[in-house]
């Protein structure tokens, strides 16, 4: 009975923790949701605020099958949980499988979304902070070269494009960015009319899908190890959940065994005459 105690609120916790931590992924996304200028066109493959609002709001559903089957001992929303835990393992082990062997297709597609996300650069304002913040950390600027920031219409590097920014790159690119009190927002302006070994100087001219790359190949025991984790808890889950299951049928075949001795019980006590016939009268004595 402690075991079975054990398991239901072990699985109980660890789904009441995911639980908060789903409401609180949907609540920053609804937060920057709205915070949002009004005008700006969203996409899911570029907005971080639906994407956030999205896993939450699938995690908060999932958790909630697994807090109320643990609590309320129920069968059915548990067997929904194990599934649902099952299938996501399942693909995320499939998705790593078919990335591996596909890893050439996963990168080129990688490359258009990231063009794609540098297109709408300053249409989306978590879209850009997201980009400024990648480039800063990893020094790189661009997808493939600094160059391709004349993708977007406001840094084109044409001569009939009017924009004060034409020919420059964000200042995310520029090198040796020292916290300020005023940032120089304009240290990119007209560095892709210059030669790469006077661009070096003043931006990072290495892509960001390369840099990205090379750091997750020389981290490959972090990455690793997160993905690992993440597994971990997920086969942790799955094990708890199954155990409660069959702790539950367990006790459900205990009580119905309890009650078919007590029914048998029953009908065998001697004290019970509607199972216990009375004695015929004797003829002799009845004479």
């Amino acid at each position: 009975m402690q075991g079975y105690r054990s398991i239901k609120y072990s699985l109980f916790c660890c789904c009441y923790v995911f639980w908060v931590a789903s409401s609180v992924l949907v609540a920053a996304g609804v937060y920057a949701k709205i915070a949002k200028e009004k005008d700006v066109i969203d996409t899911l493959t570029v907005d971080p605020a639906l994407v956030l609002i999205l896993i939450g709001s699938v995690m908060f559903f999932i958790n909630v099958f697994g807090c109320l089957g643990a609590l309320r001992n129920a069968k059915c929303l548990l067997r929904t949980f194990l599934g649902i835990l099952l299938v996501i393992l399942l693909l995320q082990i499939g998705v790593t499988v078919l990335g591996y062997i596909f890893s050439e297709k996963v990168i080129q597609r990688t490359e258009q979304l990231m063009l794609r996300a540098l297109v709408g650069y300053r249409e989306d304002l978590d879209l850009e902070n997201a980009i400024d913040f990648i480039q800063k950390k990893f020094q790189c600027c661009g997808v493939q070269a600094f160059t391709d920031w004349s993708l977007n219409a406001y840094f084109n590097c044409s001569e009939t494009n009017p924009s004060l920014e034409a020919c420059a790159v964000p200042f995310s690119c520029c090198t040796g960015l020292q916290p300020q009190t005023v940032m120089n927002t304009m240290c990119g302006y007209g560095v892709q009319r210059a030669e790469g070994s006077s661009a070096q100087e003043e931006v990072y001219t290495a892509g960001c899908l390369e840099q990205i790359l090379w750091w997750s190949k020389h981290h490959l025991l972090l990455v690793g190890g997160l993905a690992g984790a993440l597994l971990l808890v997920e086969l942790c889950l799955v094990c708890l959940a199954a155990a409660q299951i069959s702790r539950i049928r367990v006790e459900q075949r205990r009580v119905e065994q309890r009650r078919a001795e007590s029914r048998q019980r029953r009908k065998e006590s001697p004290w019970l005459p509607a199972v216990r016939p009375f004695p015929e009268p004797d003829a002799n004595t009845s004479s």
